[in-house]
């Protein structure tokens, strides 16, 4: 649990920081919302200063609501709206679930970037009740890499996923493709299998690895274990295209 309880019985949550104007998380113009933590292990990841669990600046939701606020006549005129990214935002629930329903009163439109590797509560139902669309980033398809790459399973977010799909749920699907490991013709085409059995994907992004991260893990004394692996190119991105047919 990485929220608590103020004396004033506010909910608190630890944020890393905040994108004003993010044109790649979801529809339209974005405020995009860096919650800090995170229980995966990305070795790709480029943000690895938001894995710490209490670090991050606290907010009450009043101050997160009126600082979203500013900038609302902004991002609502481009159809866009509130992004809520990390770290991974499902860690603090309780702070979402305090949160959302303010957001929703101001008729603001709200994607939660995930890995969706939580087990289905009734929390997390409600969460994503609350929300409007989920950009889910599925690691990798194939169970054992997706261990090697991320620390965990991918079967949570598998199941998240049919879920998703079950209700109805908008999602943006996004994969990683790290060459030598997530660009695989046999494992994209599994990934193609799979997302033909869901019924609410709006899209799907194939994401080009980049190292451009690398400089927070040696500033944090953290060995960059893809040290070796070359970023990839617009090449690889149209042929992991090619084999989704996307």
């Amino acid at each position: 649990m990485t929220e608590q309880i103020s004396n004033n019985k506010q909910t608190i949550g630890r944020i890393h920081s905040f994108e004003s104007f993010g044109a790649v998380d979801g529809p339209g113009i974005r405020f995009v919302v860096f919650f800090q933590g995170c229980s995966l292990r990305c070795k790709y990841c480029h943000n690895r200063d938001t894995w710490a669990i209490n670090a991050g600046k606290e907010y009450t939701t009043t101050e997160l609501i009126a600082k979203i606020s500013r900038y609302k006549n902004y991002f609502t005129v481009s159809g866009g709206g509130v992004t809520l990214s990390g770290g991974e935002p499902l860690l603090q629930q309780d702070f979402l679930l305090d949160l959302l329903p303010k957001l929703k009163e101001q008729k603001i439109h709200v994607a939660i970037d995930t890995s969706g590797s939580f087990p289905l509560t009734d929390k997390i139902k409600q969460i994503i009740d609350l929300a409007d669309l989920f950009l889910l980033d599925i690691k990798c398809i194939n169970d054992d890499i997706c261990k090697d790459l991320v620390g965990v399973s991918n079967k949570l977010e598998l199941e998240f996923a049919k879920y998703l799909s079950n209700i109805g749920k908008d999602v943006w699907i996004r994969q990683v493709l790290v060459p030598g490991i997530t660009d695989h013709e046999e494992d994209l085409l599994m990934l193609k299998d799979f997302l033909s059995t869901l019924k609410n994907v709006k899209k799907v992004e194939i994401l080009a690895y980049h190292d451009l991260g690398r400089f927070k893990w040696e500033n944090l004394g953290c060995n960059y274990e893809l040290e070796d692996v070359p970023n990839a190119t617009s090449e690889d991105v149209a042929k992991a295209k090619k084999i989704l047919e996307i």
